[in-house]
This record gives structure tokens, sequence and C-alpha cells, in this order.
């Protein structure tokens, strides 16, 4: 009776720890992710693409609604298809109320942690939500708009964009709420093979380089380090248009 009851222990063991090192496998490229999943409570997940508009080491930047009075790369968050809904719904993926009607659908919520690695394999696959390339396009066409130059975003459909960076920011506490973040953002440049492209960022420093001009800035990256660029504020993901890491910390957001 010992030995089968021995025996029995062993296979349990041998068992979990299979299960254990196939989990630890199929999360091998975000085992600090991993490691989150051991606390309680929920974390707020993001999925963004920004466009890194570059010129002898200046970039552009555009006016933000979400901060006002502070500058970013245009992009914004993706969004999920209905197709993705299901899967969501399994994570039991809570989408982030949003006052304003543009905000459907963006993948900017709430998990709760053990959700965390089957949210990263999601986002990995590609699978139900747009690509950086869709919804580039889509936010430069709402965002030309928003910062008084509706003409240059007319026919933006041939563009395409290539990822220079994939990045994931976080996990991090925010303070004073009590959840956690991770940002999964990709850094794409626009390929510039097309006329269309070329005449498109020539208009973009034009605006940027005008002394008449307020909703569109040129910053170099040591400017971006050091947060603003004369009286203009520059938020703090601006960063990963040339390095890998933030180097300072979020400007407020309105609610």
């Amino acid at each position: 009776m010992v030995t089968v009851v021995s025996e029995l222990i062993t296979g349990l063991a041998v068992s979990l720890i299979g299960v254990l090192a196939a989990m630890l496998w199929r999360n091998r490229g975000h085992l600090r992710l991993l490691a989150s999943t051991m606390r309680p409570g929920r974390i707020r997940v993001s999925v963004a693409a920004v466009l890194r508009l570059q010129r002898d080491g200046t970039y552009v930047l555009f006016h933000s609604t979400r901060r006002p009075g502070s500058y970013g790369p245009p992009g914004g968050a993706l969004k999920y298809r209905p197709s993705g809904r299901r899967e969501l719904d399994r994570l039991c993926f809570q989408e982030e109320p949003r006052p304003i009607a543009t905000a459907a659908e963006d993948l900017r919520g709430f998990i709760p942690a053990r959700s965390l690695p089957g949210f990263v394999r999601w986002w990995r696959s590609g699978t139900g939500r747009e690509s950086a390339s869709e919804g580039l396009r889509r936010e430069l066409t709402e965002e030309l708009t928003e910062v008084g130059h509706p003409e240059l975003a007319l026919d933006l459909a041939e563009l395409s964009f290539v990822t220079v960076r994939t990045i994931v920011d976080g996990p991090m506490p925010v303070r004073p709420y009590r959840y956690r973040q991770i940002r999964f953002l990709e850094v794409c440049d626009l390929d510039l093979g097309a006329s269309d492209a070329l005449a498109l960022r020539q208009a973009l420093f034009q605006l940027g380089e005008s002394a008449t001009e307020s909703q569109v800035i040129c910053a170099r990256s040591v400017d971006i380090e050091h947060g603003r660029v004369d009286q203009y504020y520059i938020g703090a993901h601006s960063s990963y248009l040339f390095g890998a890491r933030r180097i300072n910390a979020d400007l407020p957001s309105l609610r």
C-alpha cells in the first residue's frame, strides 16, 4: 500500500513538473511577465503602434488630445476585431471605458493577472486584431484632422510601414490606482518606396519646422530625453523612437 501511494505521489509530482515546464517553455520570451501572474489583482493592458518620422536625428511629433499641452509620435491603440472578441472574453478582458466614439474596440483595458500569459500569446499571434499598418493608417487619418491638416489625410490607403522594434513596457504600478500596467507597442517607419509616402513625410517636416505651427513640432533626441522642447512637453513614450527604454515618467492623461 505504501509503495502504491508513493508511486502515485511521484507520478503526480512528475506531471506537475511537466505542466510547469510546458508553461515556462510556451512563455519563454516573457518570463518577467509570467512572474507577474503570481501576484493577485488586475492588470491594465494596451496594444498600440506609433510612427517614427525621423531626419538627421530629428523627429516629428503631434499634439496629444489625451494629454493637452504635450506631444508624441503619431499613432495610438490598435483595435480588436469581432473575430477576436471570443478570445478576449475567455481572457476576461474588460475594455477601458472612454467617452469618445472613436475609442470603441480599442485594445486598452483590464485583465486578471492569471490571464496575462494567454493575452501575450494572443497578442503575438496577431489574429483577431488590427495589424500595426492598419492601425497607423487609421490613426494618421484621425490625427491629421485633429492637428488641423485634414488635407494631408485624403489618401493614406496605400501607405505601408516597416516595424523597427517591438516594446513590452511593464509591468509597472500605476499610482494612485491599485493596478499594474503593461504596454505592447510597435514602433514603425514609413515605407518611403512610394511617392505618396515621400510627399507626406516632407509635408510633416515642413509643418514641424514652421514657426507658426503649434500642432506639429520637431524635436531632437536630446529634447525627448529632457522631456520638453521650448514650451512644449514631450510624452514619455517618445523615447521609444530611438531606444528600447522609457526615460521619463508619464504625464497624466485626461480621464
